[in-house]
C-alpha cells in the first residue's frame, strides 16, 4: 500500500510500452515542456540505485517531465533511441534527444537538468 502512495505523489512518470512513450512526447511538444528520461533495467544495480534519485530531483522541476524506461519492458524506444548502458539520461525538446548521459553520477545529472530546464525556460521567455 505504502509503494502505490508513493506512486500516486510521484512526478515521475513510468513508460510501459511505446505507445505511452510517443503519447507523452507528444504531449509534451503540444506544451514545450522539456522531457527528462531515464532508461534503467531492474538487473542494474546503478540504475536502480538511482531511481530514489530521480524521484528527488524530479520534484524540484515542476516545468519538465520526467519518464522512467525499463529497457526490457520498452526494448522498442531503447533501440529507437540507441540506448546501449543503463543507466541513460536523455534529455528531449520537441521530441528531439538533446543531450544524453550515461552513468550514475548524480552531482553531473543534477547539472545537465538544472542547465537543460533553465534553457527552456530562457526559450520560452524570448
Amino acid at each position: 500500500m505504502e509503494d502505490q502512495e508513493l506512486q500516486k505523489n510521484s512526478r515521475v512518470v513510468k513508460v510501459d510500452s511505446a505507445e505511452s512513450w510517443n503519447f507523452y512526447v507528444s504531449q509534451a511538444k503540444s506544451q514545450a515542456c522539456p522531457i527528462v528520461a531515464h532508461f534503467t533495467a531492474s538487473w542494474c544495480i546503478p540504475s536502480v540505485f538511482m531511481n530514489s534519485f530521480f524521484e528527488d530531483i524530479a520534484s524540484s522541476y515542476q516545468d519538465a517531465l520526467f519518464l522512467i524506461v525499463d529497457v526490457d519492458e520498452v526494448k522498442e524506444v531503447a533501440r529507437r533511441l540507441e540506448v546501449k548502458a543503463m543507466p541513460t539520461f536523455m534529455f528531449l525538446k520537441d521530441g528531439i534527444t538533446m543531450d544524453k548521459l550515461v552513468g550514475a553520477n548524480p552531482d553531473e545529472i543534477k547539472k545537465k537538468v538544472d542547465g537543460f530546464v533553465q534553457s527552456s525556460r530562457l526559450v520560452h521567455i524570448a
